[in-house]
């Protein structure tokens, strides 16, 4: 009997008692699904996400600071902070030179994951997209790498037998919306469907074909459209006009995903299978962009060898003088700081001993500023080791968090004020919220209804926990089972 009509039965025969067999988990990640979608404006047209919810223990899901996709997902599946996987972004500066930010790979990840684990104690997973995987890395079971793979031509599965197995049975595999940033909403959702498509596929011919005990994918449709066309459908945006033509667009994606859920549920998910569907971060309306490289500039804490652009420029095409800089920028859904330290940076301007004083100085003017309109912004300037438990990698000196997340990072120069409206890499509609979703349905001896006090780094506990299994040294949550 599938789950779904499990929970049917179960209201027919209220307290019939199931037979105890091997569980199996199946987690199900929405990334960036917003809890006021979900659990509320949408809740009546996703009826299998609803069903899921009424029956089982749901809520809030906090998430890490920043909220962002990478390492969102990996401190999740680890129970552990950005510090401690030493990955504070998509991008990360490899060490204390110039020379830039690279991207977060899956080999950076070295604390254990759920499928680490339930490897070593012989369980069988299938493991979907959940970044960063790609390269792929070995486990008991099987992997498809995440939206960073580069395209279809690379290894992106283990085993690497898999990706031809796959392309002959469950046809081409779409990693990401390419190219999602821009103005042409008709292509974003068209190839939000046609991702969404090609992922369940996958997961239905992995579920049916190899051996699982553990299961999990994540869909990235929800982020794409959150990102794409948010001002359509979020009567808060700035930019939202009532009767446009996309005003139900998300409703109905949000329609389309659950029903491919449902099908997925109906097949594979029986009595002895929990459920878990969550979502590393929200959404929120984004009112614009701070450029702070450009602030920096103004304030005499940047300089540069050339003038300033009469165009927009990323801060990489122009010659910082690092002899007269002391701190610059990073663009993105939160601001890096990073200072020019001496000793530490081969052009360090701060001496160490003032390294506090300026760190605090810089910290300071960021939540002082304010906005276009001259209303405080609420930002926030934080220090990673006020924050994280350890400070692996090359963290930066500051995470700034401009207005409450309705304001972005612009790392770009060239603008005609610190505040724009333009986003320098190509559209974008929503920053990240604080919070996702978490549902967990078939969970033995839960009671259902509603929890408070749920974080991200709970849901690794709660997975091994299911398993009978303790949690990763150093796990930073605790089993929902248990709270």
């Amino acid at each position: 009997m599938g789950l779904l009509n499990k929970l049917r039965k179960r209201e027919a025969e209220p307290g019939a008692p199931a037979p105890e067999h091997k569980r199996k988990v199946m987690v199900l990640g929405l990334d960036c699904a917003p809890p006021q979608h979900i659990f509320e404006a949408y809740a009546d047209d996703v009826p299998n996400l609803t069903k899921l919810r009424d029956d089982g223990v749901w809520g809030e899901l906090e998430s890490i600071t920043p909220p962002i996709t990478v390492p969102a997902w990996m401190c999740m599946m680890t129970s552990k902070d950005p510090g401690t996987l030493g990955i504070y972004g998509f991008r990360n500066r490899k060490d204390h030179t110039y020379e830039g930010l690279s991207f977060a790979t899956s080999w950076a990840i070295k604390e254990p994951t759920v499928w680490d684990i339930l490897s070593e104690h012989g369980k069988d997973s299938i493991v979907m997209s959940v970044p960063p995987s790609y390269p792929p890395k070995p486990l008991r079971g099987v992997q498809i790498g995440c939206f960073l793979t580069p395209n279809s031509d690379a290894d992106y599965t283990y085993p690497k037998e898999l990706k031809a197995e796959l392309q002959a049975n469950a046809g081409e595999y779409v990693f990401d919306i390419r190219n999602f940033r821009t103005d042409n909403t008709r292509y974003i959702l068209d190839e939000a469907y046609r991702m969404t498509e090609s992922r369940f596929r996958a997961a239905d011919y992995l579920l049916a074909h190899k051996p699982w005990d553990f299961f999990v994918m994540v869909e990235m449709g929800p982020d794409r459209l959150n990102h794409g066309i948010w001002s359509f459908i979020d009567p808060e945006h700035p930019r939202f006009r009532p009767g446009n033509p996309y005003e139900n667009a998300l409703h109905d994606y949000y329609r389309f995903l659950d029903g491919k859920i449902g099908e997925l549920l109906e097949r594979y998910a029986d009595d002895d299978t929990t459920v878990l569907v969550v979502s590393d971060h929200g959404a929120k309306a984004m009112v614009g962009g701070v450029c702070f490289n450009q602030w920096l500039h103004r304030e005499g804490y940047l300089s540069f060898r050339n003038d300033m652009p009469s165009e927009i420029t990323p801060i990489n095409k122009m010659e910082v003088d690092w002899d007269n800089t002391v701190a610059w920028g990073d663009g993105g859904y939160y601001g890096r700081l990073f200072l020019n330290v001496e000793g530490r940076e081969p052009n360090g301007k701060i001496k160490p001993e003032d390294y506090d004083r300026v760190r605090d100085e810089l910290a300071a003017k960021i939540e002082a500023m304010v906005d276009h309109e001259g209303k405080p912004m609420g930002n926030k300037a934080l220090k990673p080791e006020e924050i994280y438990t350890s400070q692996n990698g090359v963290p930066p000196d500051l995470i700034v968090i401009f207005g409450g997340l309705r304001w972005r990072s612009v790392g770009s120069l060239g603008f005609d004020s610190i505040y724009t409206f333009e986003n320098d890499t190509g559209p974008d509609e929503a920053n990240h919220a604080e919070h996702g979703i978490f549902i967990m349905n078939n969970a033995p001896g839960v009671q259902s209804g509603r929890k408070e006090g749920l974080h991200l780094w709970d849901v690794h506990c709660t997975i091994l926990d299911l398993f009978g299994l303790d949690p990763a040294p150093g796990a930073l949550g605790t089993s929902v089972l248990r709270k």
